[in-house]
């Protein structure tokens, strides 16, 4: 008999599309529909490339209230593709290298194996305890740094999973005085009319409006062209230097960080 179907957990969703936040790892276009449920799962579906995704019910979180610009489908953790199923994403800790000369070297200091002495060599024993010493120190050292890293590791992925942006983000937004309510004309009020203002051609997906100014450049995005609003700015390496807060809580940071030059 087949697993009878329920409704997603916000029966406002209906077929309209949303996006995941975070997005999930490996998969490029983050825009789906849903399509139906179960007791444990929901599938989804991308709008891009009509793949299925079951996703776990236990991962799911809550939805935006508010749908502008985009809906969004919060996820209780970051998640990934792989092998044709989701799971949670692990960022690998990297192993720590070898340290050079941490084998003991021969009895006799040299490059050339020491030939064993017929009588005591109190000396000899006072050289291997320096070396053991020594080769203890570094590995102890080594450990440390290991330590460390993972240490930094486990922040770095704690604020990217909970969705904290980097501090310095609100001081930039303040100095720029744009929100997730502004529009182009807005935009262009507060910082002058562009050098340059294109569109990313993506019909019948979110519409992504790009305004190029010298030292950086502004993103708007909306369902449709005359809907766009202010998502945050890219420097001139394409990296995000100010993002807004979307409905429902989420920072835009994510989003600008995935999105793909154009």
């Amino acid at each position: 008999m087949p697993e009878p179907t329920i409704p997603p957990p916000n029966e406002h969703l209906g077929h309209r599309p949303f996006s995941f936040y975070p997005a999930i790892v490996n998969i490029e276009h983050n825009e789906w529909r849903y399509k139906r449920s179960t007791w444990s799962e929901v599938l989804v579906v991308n709008t891009k490339s009509n793949d299925e995704l079951w996703v776990p019910r236990r991962f799911l979180g809550e939805l935006a209230k508010i749908e502008e610009p985009v809906m969004i489908w919060g996820l209780v953790k970051e998640m990934e593709y792989k092998a044709g199923a989701l799971v949670p994403h692990v960022r690998r800790v990297i192993e720590m290298p070898r340290a050079v000369n941490d084998i003991p070297r021969a009895v006799g200091g040299g490059n050339e194996p020491a030939t064993p002495s017929p009588g005591p060599a109190p000396v000899v024993g006072i050289r291997l305890e320096s070396n053991e010493f020594r080769i203890g120190r570094l590995i102890g050292a080594v450990l440390l740094i290991g330590i460390a890293g993972a240490a930094i590791l486990v922040g770095v992925y704690r604020n990217l999973s909970t969705g904290r942006g980097v501090s310095y983000k609100t001081v930039l937004q303040a100095s720029l005085g744009l929100t997730a309510q502004d529009d182009y004309y807005a935009v262009v009020r507060k910082l002058g009319v562009p050098k340059a203002d294109r569109w990313r051609d993506d019909s019948g997906e979110v519409q992504y409006r790009l305004l190029e100014y010298p030292d950086k450049f502004v993103v708007l995005m909306g369902r449709d062209r005359n809907q766009a609003v202010y998502i945050g700015a890219l420097d001139r390496a394409w990296k995000p230097i100010d993002s807004v807060k979307l409905p429902g809580g989420a920072q835009s940071y994510s989003m600008l960080a995935q999105l793909p030059k154009f």
